[in-house]
């Protein structure tokens, strides 16, 4: 099976292209760094009559409704492999049509819809409940270092039925944040595309924020804008290398 190694902002992935079906042991074992690929979860990319759609699984093997930076992904690979020949094109996902632009350095995608809900006190934190299509909680923090951020991440998969995506983050100005993420079905990662998208909502539903924020993660920096209902994440995608992977 042929397989393209890719990462934005430091999340990375296996990536498919064809009517793939994996098992979850099949994920978990493409997605172990000592004894398969290595990754953060699998994208399996399909035809479409507009073109391209994806699948995402995270790297115990569930299946996510959305990956903004798999997303990004998708749409680089989709353009350097000629399954499209656009630069600003649609991708299926579980979620619906997305729209992305892929320029030379960095791949802009619609996140579609973002609902911040109700405030929750667990434990010795404020969480702001978060959809992106997939679930957020995120809570505001002053010092980014030893928050406990696993132990934490952990603790609140327990507590909601479909688990849940934690990010710990900072404001340090209206229109800038740092933050660090915890993904359900993978554990503490260097980036999340919708956790990025989810901080900025948060932060502007409480006016700590702009509709435009520059979110600072710990495998790079992203763009993300609010507006006209939708969300958009900015950064770079990039080819890792190709494989190919027995069986």
């Amino acid at each position: 099976m042929k397989f393209w190694k890719m990462e934005g902002l430091g999340n990375d992935f296996v990536v498919v292209v064809g009517s793939y079906s994996f098992s979850d042991t099949e994920i978990v074992a493409l997605c172990d760094r000592r004894r398969g690929v290595g990754a953060d979860g699998v994208l399996v990319v399909s035809g479409h009559r507009d073109g391209v759609g994806m699948s995402y699984f995270n790297a115990d093997g569930s299946e996510a409704e959305m990956c903004g930076n798999g997303l990004r992904c998708v749409a680089r690979l989709a353009v350097e492999l000629g399954l499209t020949d656009r630069r600003e094109f649609s991708v299926d996902t579980p979620e619906g049509l997305r729209r992305v632009k892929v320029s030379s350095t960095e791949v802009t995608a619609e996140l579609g819809p973002v609902t911040v809900g109700e405030q929750r006190r667990i434990g010795e934190r404020d969480f702001h409940l978060v959809s992106v299509g997939n679930p957020h909680a995120v809570s505001w923090v002053e010092d980014l270092d030893g928050i406990g951020l696993a132990a934490t991440g952990q603790a609140l998969q327990g507590m909601f039925s479909d688990g849940i995506n934690v990010e710990m983050a900072r404001v340090d100005s209206p229109g800038g944040i740092s933050m660090r993420v915890w993904e359900r079905g993978v554990g503490e990662t260097n980036a999340c595309g919708t956790g990025a998208v989810a901080a900025a909502a948060a932060g502007l539903a409480q006016g700590l924020t702009r509709e435009k924020v520059e979110v600072r993660l710990v495998g790079g920096t992203a763009q993300v804008t609010l507006e006209g209902g939708t969300s958009w994440i900015t950064g770079p995608a990039r080819l890792v290398y190709r494989g190919e992977w027995p069986g």
